[in-house]
């Protein structure tokens, strides 16, 4: 049997609506990659309006917020465990799909015919499923809702390319074809499908695809929201009422415990804190601590794409999910450091960023301050040596974050 051999590049220059539209979504899912690169400023010229958009309508805010930690140590060993299969899945996915590449054009330059072996041995579209493997590792690491929607999307996409591949490949191979579909899965291997039991979807092809799309659609989204109401009900939060505080590092809540009342005592936080109304949210960070800019435009130093070291923070990002959490970033090492930073060797110095927050509804619980229609304002940060109470440095803060009016994570 000679069977066309599956390959997404080629199958999608017959269908470049489809073939664009997953394109589009790595494109907005390798938006982190992206936002610390010198592309940045193009990049959101063209997508922030989008964000914008989605974020200033109730129907679609939802979709510009995050559900999964990513500026804030995962509180506990399942938000961990979640994160590290992030990158293991977009490794792993990226992996599988690259060989599978080159296992079909090492068949089609060396005459060797269809690539029949390897996982097309056990199913029939090996790449469509690692690409979707791999876009679940890029939801976990940069857990916009919007990559989780679209991630639905792609899938959908995937299911009709199959299935359209399929039947072209029976018009053309006839019985010869069908017995292949007959002993091979179609995305997972035959023994584990009649394991898990056959689904028929039933209807025209158009209704069969627009099921898999609300199937999968559910599926994604009400896994984000899940994990997003999990995520927030166990942040490491103090509050005294009026203002809340988030460690970065979870293990900083025994210094919040016991210090936080007396921080918010100093003049010069006070001051400032008593200037308006609404509630506050702090962030307990440390002084160098790498994204800081995504929590306010503290200082330039903190604005990533400025610093063209993107390869080195793609590799922590993805191999080292923690370390940028601990402090500085190994790949940081040459820039620009933020005023003051010598006295951050100091073990108990610590920054606190300072937001106003506005709900639109009354505070219930210091959670609500993450509620997804939640706005954020910097007001100010104060560097504060913990142990003995030393206000290290004092600066009032712009409206925006490093990236300016972007959306950005909350945890």
């Amino acid at each position: 049997m000679k069977r066309q051999v599956e390959d997404p590049r080629v199958a999608n220059r017959s269908h470049p609506i489809i073939g664009g539209a997953i394109v589009l979504y790595f494109v907005i899912g390798l938006e982190v990659l992206i936002m610390i690169s010198p592309f940045a400023a193009f990049f959101y010229a063209a997508f922030n309006p989008v964000l914008l958009f989605l974020a200033r309508r109730p129907a679609t805010q939802w979709l510009s917020a995050f559900f999964l930690p990513h500026m804030v140590m995962p509180p506990d060993a399942f938000l961990m465990a979640v994160r590290v299969a992030g990158s293991v899945l977009l490794v792993g996915g990226t992996l599988v799909f690259l060989i599978c590449a080159g296992q079909v054009y090492f068949n089609k330059f060396t005459g060797r015919g269809p690539a029949l072996g390897g996982l097309y041995r056990w199913i029939r579209h090996p790449q469509y499923l690692a690409l979707a493997v791999t876009g679940i590792g890029l939801a976990i690491l940069w857990p916009r809702f919007l990559t989780a929607a679209l991630w639905a999307v792609m899938v959908t996409l995937y299911y009709i390319l199959a299935r359209d591949e399929e039947r072209r490949m029976v018009a053309r191979f006839g019985d010869q074809y069908r017995h292949y579909m007959e002993t091979t899965g179609r995305f997972v291997p035959r023994p584990l499908g009649q394991l898990l039991g056959r689904v028929s979807l039933p209807g025209q092809p158009f209704l069969r695809a627009a099921l898999v799309l609300f199937l999968t659609f559910g599926l994604s989204v009400g896994a984000a929201f899940a994990l997003r109401a999990y995520t927030v009900g166990r942040l490491p939060l103090w509050s005294d009422g009026r203002v809340t505080v988030l460690p970065i590092l979870t293990g900083d809540s025994l210094m919040l415990e016991h210090r936080m009342a007396d921080v918010l005592q100093l003049p010069e936080v006070r001051s400032r804190l008593e200037k308006g109304t609404g509630a506050i949210l702090g962030y307990l960070v440390p002084r160098n601590y790498v994204m800081q800019g995504m929590i306010a435009d503290t200082d330039p130093a903190w604005r990533l794409y400025e610093h063209h070291q993107t390869l080195a923070m793609i590799s922590d990002w993805v191999f080292h999910p923690f370390r940028h959490l601990e402090g500085g970033h190994s790949m940081m090492h040459g820039a620009k450091a933020a005023p003051g930073a010598g006295a951050a060797s100091s073990p108990t110095a610590r920054r606190f960023i300072f937001l106003r927050v506005q709900t639109g509804e009354s505070m219930g619980s210091p959670a609500s301050l993450f509620s997804i229609n939640a706005t954020r304002v910097p007001q100010f940060f104060a560097d504060v040596d913990i142990h003995d109470l030393t206000l290290l440095q004092v600066k009032d803060l712009g409206a925006g974050t490093g990236w300016g009016l972007v959306p950005t994570p909350m945890f």
